[in-house]
């Protein structure tokens, strides 16, 4: 009448299913035998579904009161999800526009926790709480404990995927309150770059770095915990199929040539963005670095030069890497630099389930014999000219610099 109860016990206890289902009152349900989906249907507010409820078959009163809990992983069916509507769910239709969301999609990795992870401050805080509802007096903390607190490091659950070799191929962080919980592995490898923050109110569908699909076969989940900086495992580990319709249809070297290929590219793209992001900071050093010298009177005017120099090394490496924005602002045609390369081939390689292309081999070729000169003259313009101009910047006392670690000794 007012939730929706499970038990294990054969109905001596009953636990609330929740994940999202309000307190309303539900009056049927059904079982999806093949994937073990159930389904609720409630008074007056429609359908609830929960996809694969076998973890509450293994959910004994045993194993609830252990730590955590690690339960079996049904095998996840590799595929490229459409976008019908021009994006994920119902995509840019609006509110009118009814549209109930798919099951994420890849591997669905389900754990137990007995109690939530907290922190020192936390703990201290639940403590005081408890003492004070039991008429005791609390303790203020010492300043050791107050600096431990704030220097202590956030805890995280994590789970492992290894491939049947042992290589881990992936680390996913999961909630750490407790009791049930579920998140879903891409059955990718890790993206070249880093994702970006989440926005403030949840609904995103821009399309995020993704690495590239694994390949089918057995793959392996461990459960582990970082509380004080100290790692525990938690669980036994489960192992799991990465299927794929049609695989057959692919021979296991075409499939194996693909997964290589987007791994060596994704290595490529990484260190392209890496090398964009370092020279665009530097640019922006340099500009502090001119105006600290014309500020600076003991300055000889051989050091602006030089930081001069390295701002137009440093425009010329950037024109190589992203291409010539003075012409493009023109309209003018450009030859496609190194970045527009990598990034066609990443693109039209991030959905692929075929054997890359000779012109996708080609670009790579290409893209990757133009960038090793750039990175090693970059290198060079950071790791020894720039350092070489801000010592003689120390040297004639200019202002510090962002980037710049004084150089300092006592007279």
């Amino acid at each position: 009448e007012f939730n929706l109860y499970f038990s294990n016990d054969d109905g001596q206890k009953w636990t609330r299913l929740r994940g999202g289902l309000p307190t309303i009152p539900v009056r049927d349900l059904t079982i999806q035998g093949q994937m073990n989906d159930l389904v609720a249907a409630s008074f007056g507010r429609g359908f609830y579904i929960l996809d694969d409820y076998s973890p509450l078959r293994e959910a004994t009163a045993e194993m609830l009161q252990k730590p955590a809990a690690l339960f079996a992983v049904r095998d996840a069916l590799m595929f490229l999800p459409s976008q019908l509507l021009g994006g994920s769910g119902k995509a840019w239709q609006g509110e009118s526009f009814f549209s109930a969301a798919n099951p994420p999609f890849g591997a669905m990795l389900t754990y137990y926790l007995k109690d939530a992870l907290k922190t020192k401050k936390e703990r201290r805080i639940e403590a005081g709480h408890e003492a004070e509802k039991a008429g005791k007096s609390t303790p203020y903390p010492t300043p050791d404990e107050l600096r431990a607190e704030a220097e202590e490091p956030a805890p995280i659950i994590v789970l492992t995927v290894s491939d049947a070799d042992g290589n881990v191929v992936r680390h996913i962080e999961g909630p750490l309150t407790a009791g049930f919980h579920r998140v879903a592995w891409d059955l990718r490898y890790p993206a070249s770059s880093l994702q970006p923050p989440p926005p403030p109110e949840g609904d995103d569908d821009e399309r995020h770095p993704a690495g590239p699909l694994v390949m089918p076969g057995q793959y392996r989940v461990t459960l582990a915990q970082r509380v004080g900086g100290v790692w525990t495992d938690l669980a036994a580990p489960q192992t799991f199929n990465v299927v794929a319709d049609g695989v057959q249809q692919m021979s296991p070297a075409d499939r194996a040539a693909l997964v290589a290929f987007q791994r060596k590219v994704a290595r490529l793209q990484g260190a392209v963005i890496g090398a964009l992001e370092t020279a665009n900071s530097t640019k922006e050093r340099l500009g502090q670095i001119e105006r600290a010298l014309q500020a600076t009177p003991a300055a000889a005017r051989n050091l602006q030069g030089d930081a001069l120099t390295i701002r137009q090394q440093m425009d010329h490496l950037l024109k190589t890497l992203r291409g010539d924005e003075v012409l493009r602002s023109y309209q003018e045609n450009t030859a496609p630099s190194i970045a527009e390369r990598v990034f066609q081939v990443v693109s039209a390689e991030r959905l692929s389930t075929a054997r890359p292309t000779q012109t996708q081999i080609d670009e790579y070729g290409i893209a990757g014999k133009e960038f090793v000169p750039v990175l090693a003259k970059l290198r060079e313009l950071v790791e020894v000219d720039l350092m070489k101009l801000e010592k003689a910047m120390d040297l004639a006392g200019a202002p510090h610099t962002p980037g710049r670690l004084p150089d300092w000794k006592p007279e």
